[in-house]
């Protein structure tokens, strides 16, 4: 993952505040899209269903801010190049990911399942090893081993308290962070030309289409018609609470604080999930699971700082790469 340049800014203090505020509730919202499903499965509907209510209820959100962005004075015209990267964009960023996400959440707790959705920073660090030969600092190693370390001992306690299932449904949780990473290592170069929220908007749309042509290929549509009512004001809750406004409200706190401010106030979801869960879902918090919570953070935050990403990366090969 590319570090941007550092860029000092002096905010007012106004600004920073609604900044702070937004980025909170931005990581906490986007979390609590998992609680929502764990209700939505009492009603016996499948992570399939999930997604494509979710999807299709916040597509014309998605669609108004799309149109919204096209139309601001300054865009670059979009390249054939730029709509095909956002097609692929939106099926490993939105499409996959959150099938694997909704599915896995069929067997996992909330709070193992934000926690292996936090592995996405060091997965996308890897991305850069591997596929744009990134050099790796000390630190960023060190902050990598404490996030996995923190993330076994939360597997381990959970595997031991509930059983096998927990295996099938981390792996799916697991590919879930997988496919997120791929979206976020490739969007890097696309997002200074289209503009974050344009390329959001836009793969939103994607992701809707392949959630649909998904969902109708395995399943008569008239199903989703015939759905018990809380299901439908769950999934709309979903749709704006926890998938549209998050997006937008982390966008407007990378405006007032920037990108790194936002990024380690993310570490505020995995938190407000453990205690989510045990409030709502009546899911049991351990010792080991909060010293496990504790550790995977502190390896986020390791990571995030701004001297941990202290080795240069090569301009030209990371970007040459995309």
């Amino acid at each position: 993952m590319n570090a941007p340049a550092t860029i000092t800014t002096v905010h007012p203090v106004a600004a920073r505040r609604v900044g702070l505020t937004l980025a909170a509730a931005g990581a906490v919202l986007f979390s609590a899209k998992a609680i929502l499903a764990k209700f939505q499965y009492r009603y016996g509907v499948d992570a399939l269903e999930v997604l494509t209510l979710r999807m299709l209820l916040s597509l014309p959100l998605f669609i108004a801010l799309g149109i919204h962005e096209s139309r601001r004075p300054g865009r670059i015209p979009m390249t054939r190049r730029d709509l095909g990267l956002i097609v692929v964009l939106g099926v490993l960023g939105y499409y996959l990911s959150s099938l694997f996400d909704f599915w896995g959440l069929e067997y996992v707790p909330v709070s193992l399942e934000r926690l292996i959705l936090f592995l996405n920073p060091t997965f996308v660090l890897l991305i850069g090893v591997f596929a744009f030969h990134r050099r790796v600092a000390r630190r960023e190693w060190i902050a990598l081993a404490v996030s996995y370390a923190g993330v076994a001992l939360v597997f381990v306690e959970n595997l031991r308290v509930q059983g096998d299932h927990i295996l099938f449904g981390s792996g799916l949780v697991l590919l879930a962070a997988l496919s997120y990473a791929l979206y976020l290592a490739m969007s890097g170069q696309l997002i200074s030309r289209v503009g974050p929220l344009r390329l959001v908007a836009y793969a939103m749309c994607v992701s809707t289409a392949a959630t649909v042509i998904h969902y109708l290929l395995l399943r008569d549509p008239a199903r989703l018609l015939d759905l018990p009512p809380p299901v439908y004001g769950l999934a709309l809750i979903n749709a704006i609470f926890c998938t549209f406004l998050p997006v937008t409200f982390t966008m407007g706190a990378v405006a007032r604080l920037g990108a790194g401010t936002a990024a380690q106030l993310s570490v505020l979801g995995p938190v407000s999930l453990v205690f989510l869960g045990a409030w709502l879902l009546g899911e049991k918090i351990t010792a080991v699971q909060l010293i496990g919570t504790a550790v995977v953070l502190g390896g986020v935050l390791l990571l995030t700082r701004p001297a941990a990403n202290s080795v240069p990366v090569q301009v030209e090969k990371a970007t040459g790469g995309r």
